[in-house]
């Protein structure tokens, strides 16, 4: 038996039939026989898919189909619905373990107890890239995450609706050695591929920029400028309260829209004279002003 047999049976035990042990490489086989019996709607989409194109197509995951189609007995191949979920991944697996899904393994969704069939179909997909149950990437991950769809839908976002960017282009469904499955090595790394002009290192830094980006910001969405958390300047005095200026706490009241609105809270508010709020590398710009 060979090395690629052995590691299936392994697998399903005696779970499921162990597929490479009872079909041979070169069992007689032409996948339209399936078709004898099983609706072919089922193979219109497959059929333009790379699944379609392999060498021992639908036996490569569905095992002894050139005896099951001879006797009829469904007990010779692999129901996917009968399945556990680890059991479903590790057919996807055999062929499937490099790239973006090399950190499958021990990752938040597979903790979880997904399969890739819950977002990916082989049969009936309905996008045009990755085989997803749905039309797009985000309608996907939104089956799950409702939360973060209703940030994204706020005013302030990045243009995932607007069909510009998607949620792979900054996780990775897949799993990821860093935080909320995030494809970079840090928050900030991640930010920094698209906003390389805030990286620095600066002359002048702004720590809670160096610390993590989403101090301030929402990636998301937010009702605030610039995908702020809070709106400025109580955004500052989260942590610059009763410092250098009176500690006034800037809320609705004295900001620019108020009953008395402050003169240090006009227009941008601390951006008007803190304007590289960033980082500066200017000689003069140690409170972030030039």
């Amino acid at each position: 038996m060979s090395r690629a047999a052995c590691s299936v049976l392994i697998v399903f035990g005696v779970f499921v039939p162990a597929l490479t042990a009872q079909v041979p490489a070169s069992a007689p086989f032409n996948p339209q026989d399936c078709k004898t019996c099983h609706d072919p709607a089922v193979f219109e989409r497959l059929e333009r898919t790379h699944h379609a194109g392999m060498s021992r197509s639908c036996a490569n995951c569905h095992g002894n189909v050139a005896e099951h189609a001879a006797t009829g007995d469904p007990s010779l191949v692999v129901s996917f619905k009968s399945l556990q979920p680890k059991q479903q991944n590790d057919v996807c697996l055999s062929c499937h373990e490099r790239g973006d899904q090399a950190n499958w393994h021990g990752g938040m969704h597979d903790r979880r107890k997904l399969t890739c069939l819950t977002c990916h179909s082989v049969h009936s997909f309905e996008s045009t890239d990755s085989q997803l149950r749905a039309s797009s990437e985000q309608a996907v991950c939104y089956t799950c995450h409702a939360n973060v769809r209703a940030q994204t839908m706020r005013t302030s976002h990045h243009p995932i609706r607007e069909g510009k960017m998607g949620c792979a282009d900054c996780h990775n469904p897949h799993g990821s050695p860093t935080p909320k499955m995030i494809r970079a090595a840090s928050v900030n790394d991640q930010c920094f591929e698209c906003h390389a002009e805030f990286r620095g290192p600066f002359l002048w830094e702004h720590a809670p920029v160096r610390e993590n980006c989403v101090s301030c910001h929402n990636a998301h969405g937010s009702n605030h400028e610039r995908l702020l958390v809070a709106r400025q300047p109580f955004l500052c005095q989260r942590c610059h309260l009763a410092t250098r200026h009176p500690g006034t706490l800037y809320d609705f009241r004295n900001s620019s829209r108020g009953p008395s609105p402050s003169n240090r809270a006009v227009e941008r508010s601390c951006r008007n004279c803190h304007t590289q709020v960033h980082g500066s590398n200017h000689p003069s710009g140690a409170y972030l002003g030039r």
